[in-house]
C-alpha cells in the first residue's frame, strides 16, 4: 500500500514547507557530530535541515505514529550521507525510551504538533473538509476508532465537550445537536456529512468569513479521536530528559489547549536544571504566513538544558 501511495507523497513533499524552521535552527543552534531528534518527523521537512546542521558524525532520530510518513521520511533523508539515521514507529510520547535504548542524550529536539501537509491533502484520512473522504480522521489507521464510530455513537453533550474543549468552537451545542439529529436518518460517513452538519448549525451571517465554519469541528475530532492532548505535559517532561546539558527543547504548537500544556510544563521544568530562553512564544513572520498560511497559529516555545 506504501508503494502505491509513493507518487502521491512525493508530489506532496515538494510543496512541504515546514514551519519555523529556520527560527527553530537558531534556537537548536545545531553543531556537526551532535544528535537531534525529530518527535514528529512527518514528511522530513524540518529533520533534512537538521541532518544538514549535524552533518557530518551526526545523528538524526525521528518518531512519527504513522508508517507510510516514516516510508516517505526514509526516502527523503536517504540523500543526506555521513549521518546515522534512526527512525521509530512511535509518537514523540515514547521518545524517553526509546533514546535510552539508543544510548543517546540530544543536542537539539523538536516536537511539531501540527499536522503535515500530506496527512492534510490525502482525501483517504478524511482530515480535511477540502475534499470528500471517509469520516476517518486517524493518525495510526492500524488501531483506534474511526471519527465515524466516534460521532455516530456519542451523545450530544459529550460531543458539545469535544467541540468545545477541543476546538474552542461557540457553536459547539448546536452543531452536536445538528450531528446527532442527522445521524438518525442516516449515519454519518463521509467528511461532506460531517461539513453539512456544521453549515446546517452555523447561522449564515455568523460564520467567520476568515475560515471555513468546519475549521473547528475537525480540529477538535482530530484532536479527540488522535488523544493529542493525553499526556502531552508528560511527553515534554520526558524530551527535556533526553537533552543533553546545553541542548534545548523546541515544540511549536497550534492550538490554545496545546500551547498551554506545554507551557505549564515548561515552567514546571523552569528552575536548577533548565531555563526558557524566552517567556512568551515565537510566532511566524507575517511573510511566512502568506507564503504558508497553514503556520498562521503556529507558536514556538523553547526550554534549555543549563549546560553545567
Amino acid at each position: 500500500m506504501v508503494l502505491e501511495r509513493e507518487p502521491w507523497t512525493r508530489a506532496m513533499e515538494a510543496k512541504h514547507d515546514p514551519v519555523m524552521i529556520e527560527e527553530i535552527l537558531a534556537a537548536l543552534c545545531l553543531q556537526p557530530g551532535q544528535v537531534a531528534v525529530d518527535g514528529t518527523v512527518g514528511l522530513a521537512g524540518h529533520a533534512r535541515r537538521m541532518a544538514d546542521a549535524v552533518s557530518p558524525g551526526g545523528t538524526v532520530v525521528g518518531f512519527d505514529w504513522d508508517t507510510s510518513m516514516l516510508e516517505i521520511a526514509r526516502e527523503n533523508l536517504r540523500e543526506k550521507p555521513g549521518i546515522r539515521i534512526e527512525l521509530v514507529h512511535s509518537d514523540y510520547r515514547g521518545m524517553r525510551d526509546v533514546m535510552e535504548e539508543l544510548g543517546l542524550k540530544a543536542n537539539g529536539i523538536l516536537m511539531d504538533l501540527g499536522l503535515n501537509s500530506a496527512q492534510i491533502d490525502d482525501p483517504t484520512r478524511g482530515i480535511s473538509f477540502r475534499e470528500e473522504g471517509p469520516l476517518d480522521f486517524r493518525m495510526d489507521r492500524s488501531e483506534g476508532e474511526p471519527a465515524s464510530a466516534l460521532l455516530n455513537r456519542l451523545g450530544p453533550d459529550e460531543i458539545e465537550r469535544i467541540l468545545w474543549n477541543y476546538g474552542d468552537e461557540r457553536w459547539a451545542r448546536a452543531i452536536a445537536k445538528s450531528i446527532v439529529a442527522r445521524r438518525k436518518d442516516k449515519p454519518l460517513r463521509t467528511t461532506t456529512d460531517l461539513v453539512d452538519a456544521v453549515l446546517a448549525a452555523v447561522p449564515p451571517g455568523a460564520r467567520d468569513k476568515r475560515i471555513n465554519p468546519a475549521t473547528r469541528t475537525f480540529q477538535a475530532i482530530r484532536i479527540a479521536i488522535n488523544k493529542e492532548l493525553e499526556g502531552l505535559d508528560e511527553a515534554v517532561t520526558d524530551a527535556a530528559a533526553c537533552l543533553a546539558p546545553g541542548g534545548t527543547l523546541a515544540v511549536l504548537s497550534y492550538h490554545s489547549g496545546e500551547d498551554r500544556q506545554v507551557k505549564h510544563a515548561f515552567r514546571a521544568l523552569d528552575g536548577e536544571e533548565f531555563e526558557e530562553p524566552l517567556r512568551k512564544p515565537q510566532e511566524p513572520t507575517p511573510e511566512e504566513v502568506a507564503r504558508n498560511p497553514r503556520s498562521r497559529s503556529a507558536k514556538l516555545r523553547l526550554l534549555r538544558r543549563i549546560a553545567s
